[in-house]
């Protein structure tokens, strides 16, 4: 059975869905996919911070992207999924509503953001994608937070993860009452 090369354009992509609008991401950016768990929060965190999650003995910090692009809150959490994906050398988790494929696709089929796109989205989006009769808005995850964003969320990630499992386990009990 003949199997095709990849050239060096060819990419993959991880395509995810928040709210409405599909999104893809570098496949070499995104560590690996989980279900939705338990979130421990973190006090004074900016508003897109969902707090952090201890996953396999690291603690990882969770932003949720509908806030963080400012799309409504979704209260279906059954699809949702956490992306833990690779910002600038710091691992984070990535809430979104959903994952629904990996596609490869060539480099030529992504164009740049319209001038006046690319100013209101910022950095994080690095070009648009069309694939058949869709388009996948392209994030780049290491422009998701400012450089300010990057450095609080070290400092608040730099503690001992007993407290967090603490914290977990009093956010159960309260639950439970």
């Amino acid at each position: 059975m003949y199997e095709r090369e990849e050239s060096k354009s060819d990419m993959k992509l991880v395509v995810f869905r928040l709210a409405d609008e599909e999104f893809g991401a570098s496949i070499n950016q995104v560590h690996e996919i989980i279900k939705l768990v338990e979130i421990t929060r973190i006090p004074r965190a900016p508003k897109f911070i969902e707090g952090v999650i201890n996953l396999r003995g690291r603690i990882v910090p969770i932003v949720d992207l509908r806030k963080r692009f400012g799309f409504p809150i979704s209260e279906d959490l059954e699809e949702q999924r956490i992306m833990e994906v690779d910002v600038e050398g710091q691992v984070l988790g990535m809430v979104v509503d959903e994952v629904t494929e990996v596609i490869s696709i060539t480099a030529d089929t992504i164009e740049p953001a319209p001038p006046m796109i690319a100013d209101i989205a910022g950095e994080y989006m690095s070009g648009i994608a069309k694939v058949n009769d869709r388009i996948l808005i392209m994030l780049n995850f290491d422009k998701i937070l400012s450089e300010q964003e990057n450095k609080q969320l070290e400092e608040k990630n730099n503690f001992d993860i007993s407290q967090v499992d603490m914290q977990s386990k009093t956010n159960q009990k309260e639950e439970a009452k």
